[in-house]
């Protein structure tokens, strides 16, 4: 018995087409749930505003409701809607981003219960890649974001595989080339103290 793929489209992940890119920002707007490349890994999300489709991210991924999800930016311009952060902490950002790091900063009230830890803080990434970052432009407000993995399990690398793994599951896979899966270094900033959660890529630019 075959089993059913998700649906795959090829973007230039180096310059990404807008009409590619305006069919992704549709399936967002529906309340879809899609793959996309990141600079660390290829990720899965939706729109942070749907609820619903951030219900089914937890149902696919197999992820308990305590654990959280993080969300990308295109830029630290809106940061201010989302989390707190002194003014250390944004010049450490500054610095960084974009690049693969996901900060954990205290959230304001905007980002949904469902991406804020018990502790109301939320993670924030701003990727060094194209396709992610112009479709959050093009949508208007952040994207969940979540490693293409079942939870506990490695990444995803290559989006067939990611197809074939989640089929329905998920309504649109962005094909951006293979990535080679090394997860993003966390880090939490907080009342003017820096503590790296996990260390992954960029860990040598951080120090």
């Amino acid at each position: 018995m075959n089993r059913t793929l998700s649906r795959i489209i090829s973007i230039n992940p180096e310059n990404p087409q807008p009409r590619l890119l305006a069919q992704v920002v549709e399936v967002l707007e529906n309340g879809g749930v899609i793959a996309y490349p990141t600079d660390t890994t290829y990720g899965i999300g939706c729109d942070i505003r749907n609820t619903r489709a951030i219900e089914r991210i937890y149902r696919i991924k197999n992820k308990s409701s305590k654990d959280t999800l993080s969300f990308i930016c295109a830029d630290l311009s809106h940061l201010a809607d989302y989390a707190v952060v002194d003014t250390a902490g944004f010049r450490l950002m500054k610095r960084l981003l974009p690049g693969p790091y996901t900060f954990v900063l205290r959230a304001t009230k905007e980002p949904p219960r469902a991406l804020q830890t018990r502790q109301k803080t939320v993670g924030i990434r701003v990727p060094d890649h194209p396709i992610p970052l112009a479709l959050v432009r093009m949508l208007g407000r952040p994207i969940v974001s979540t490693t293409a993995n079942i939870s506990g399990g490695p990444p995803l690398t290559n989006p067939e595989d990611i197809s074939d793994r989640f089929g329905p599951g998920l309504d649109l896979v962005v094909d951006g080339g293979d990535i080679p899966g090394e997860l993003s270094t966390v880090v939490q900033v907080q009342d003017g103290a820096v503590t790296v959660l996990r260390e992954g890529k960029g860990m040598e630019e951080l120090l």
